[in-house]
């Protein structure tokens, strides 16, 4: 059973603000302080400090944060399971999923480990990789598989599958000369997703490393769909970089064209997390394995 005091404090640490976190436990801000002083009482350090006004987490609250937060986690699900069982109901596992990462890699291969484990009900949901680790913090997911950047320490985690991230453009529309690298595309139009999307933060990592930027192409273009790109991308009005999964069909189909770019190795892990030391790494575990040797 979770303490309320901890629930404070996690809430706390999601707003970083004493107000808010009072108005959505529906306490008074005077409570919502007792509780924080009750904590560091007990853990016997300081777990917030105000930096230019702004309220933040210690290095000691980040620690108490991340072991609280798989507490918090395992409580909730510990109360489904025990209902679950008591009922006679289906196993539910709430996993998320990276927009690209759940269409083009795992959604086949998940959809034949569910048909193979009827016992098992999935609630898939869906955004990008700083949305899934929030519902992740919050209870709202078990678990998630991202394309995006997150901090490898703070989670458990394994590599789903390598994914290469390459250049496209509409059939026949490939720039004239040759095309060694990015300092070659400069003058195209740049088709990007949106800031926090996992693909587009690998891309501006490989630019940083040729001390580039996306602000270096002639013209950017911000398109949050992956399916618009694609439909921007046939019509010519630029280039793209998407992973190859993604755009195979495509490609295949003669309506996109890859760029070869040998001076640049682009891929990234698609990555399975989930919060560190839980009760339910077991389930967890045969959940990544089984997908893993699913056929997609």
């Amino acid at each position: 059973m979770q303490d309320f005091r901890v629930r404070t404090f996690l809430t706390v640490c999601k707003t970083l603000n004493y107000t808010r976190a009072a108005e959505e436990l529906s306490l008074t801000q005077p409570a919502v302080s007792q509780h924080i002083a009750f904590m560091e009482k007990e853990y016997g350090a300081k777990l917030f400090t105000y930096h230019h006004k702004k309220l933040q987490l210690t290095p000691a609250g980040r620690v108490l944060k991340v072991a609280l937060s798989t507490m918090a986690h395992d409580d909730k699900l510990l109360h489904e399971r025990i209902a679950e069982v008591a009922h006679g109901a289906k196993t539910t596992l709430r996993i998320g999923m990276t927009l690209t990462a759940g269409q083009y890699v795992v959604a086949a291969s998940l959809a034949s480990y569910l048909a193979e484990h009827p016992q098992i009900r999935a609630h898939v949901r869906s955004g990008d990789t700083s949305k899934l680790l929030a519902l992740m913090a919050e209870g709202e997911i078990d678990c998630a598989f991202v394309e995006g950047l997150f901090d490898k320490a703070a989670y458990a985690w394994d590599a789903f599958r390598t994914e290469r991230l390459v250049c496209i453009c509409g059939a026949g529309r490939r720039p004239t000369g040759r095309v060694h690298g990015f300092e070659d595309l400069l003058g195209e139009r740049l088709i990007l997703r949106e800031p926090g999307s996992g693909s587009r933060a690998v891309l501006e990592g490989a630019l940083t490393q040729r001390n580039l930027s996306t602000a270096a192409f002639a013209d950017t273009c911000v398109v949050e769909s992956l399916n618009i790109i694609k439909i921007f991308v046939a019509r010519g009005l630029g280039i793209s970089f998407v992973y190859e999964s993604a755009v195979q069909q495509e490609v295949e189909a003669g309506i996109l064209d890859a760029i070869p770019l040998p001076k640049e190795n682009l891929s990234h892990d698609i990555s399975f997390i989930r919060l560190k030391n839980s009760l339910f790494e077991p389930v967890l575990r045969d959940l990544f394995e089984g997908i893993s040797n699913a056929e997609g």
